[in-house]
């Protein structure tokens, strides 16, 4: 736990690197959206790095570190506003250079259909990409953390806060809204997933750990029943 807790809050904390790499994946999703390109809103997913200070409040929650909770809410809130207001001002860019279509329509794209309409599948998915994504820092195994990107479909600094920008950019209220609805829905199942995940490991450790203490106090008392006989 003394690992994770180290790894949490490296990268809950809210820098200029952090902020860039959520405008950057948002960008990218952006174009991913524009073109529909699924390419492009896959490496948007891995870019993000808004994972950190999710298992950061996760952390935080199991140890009641409010510093450490405060810290991943601070990067989670200012980097996601700036993230929107950047993809809104890239599409404005895009629509007054013509890039893009001046009646350009989010839900005629297969992507915005799927990040703008939060139902109980798009819980489920972030549920399970939480508990992936606690599990793959509590065992070692950061690797997993690719697929746990990738898993969550609707990720929100890379679909939908490009899609929220875009929507906004483009007055598209109803998707504007279905982007952020989704967004909480994402946050909300991969926040409870990863506490409830460390609560669990915790016990089994805990768990654990009274057995090793326990067999090594049996075997203490047998080999001081025994010594005397030696």
């Amino acid at each position: 736990m003394e690992e994770v807790t180290k790894r949490t809050s490296e990268s809950a904390e809210l820098s200029v690197s952090f902020v860039l790499f959520m405008v950057l994946a948002a960008l990218i999703a952006s174009v991913g959206i524009f073109l529909d390109s699924a390419i492009l809103i896959v490496g948007a997913m891995v870019v993000g790095p808004e994972f950190g200070p999710i298992a950061g409040i996760c952390v935080a929650v199991l140890q009641r570190r409010r510093h450490l909770a405060a810290r991943s809410a601070r990067a989670l809130g200012v980097g996601f506003p700036v993230v929107i207001a950047g993809v809104i001002v890239a599409a404005l860019i895009f629509k007054a250079t013509g890039l893009t279509s001046d009646d350009f329509a989010t839900q005629d794209h297969t992507f915005v259909e799927l990040i703008s309409k939060p139902d109980f599948f798009a819980f489920f998915v972030a549920f399970c990409a939480g508990v992936a994504g606690m599990l793959s820092l509590t065992t070692a195994k950061p690797a997993a953390l690719i697929g746990v990107f990738i898993s969550i479909t609707t990720i929100p600094a890379a679909a939908n806060a490009a899609n929220a920008g875009i929507a906004a950019a483009y007055a598209d209220w109803t998707s504007l809204r279905g982007s952020l609805a989704q967004l909480v829905v994402n946050l909300s199942g991969i926040l409870l997933a990863g506490t409830l995940t460390l609560v669990v490991e915790r016990r089994i450790y805990d768990r654990r750990r009274r057995r090793h203490v326990e067999a090594l106090a049996r075997s203490e008392v047998t080999a001081g029943a025994r010594a005397p006989q030696d």
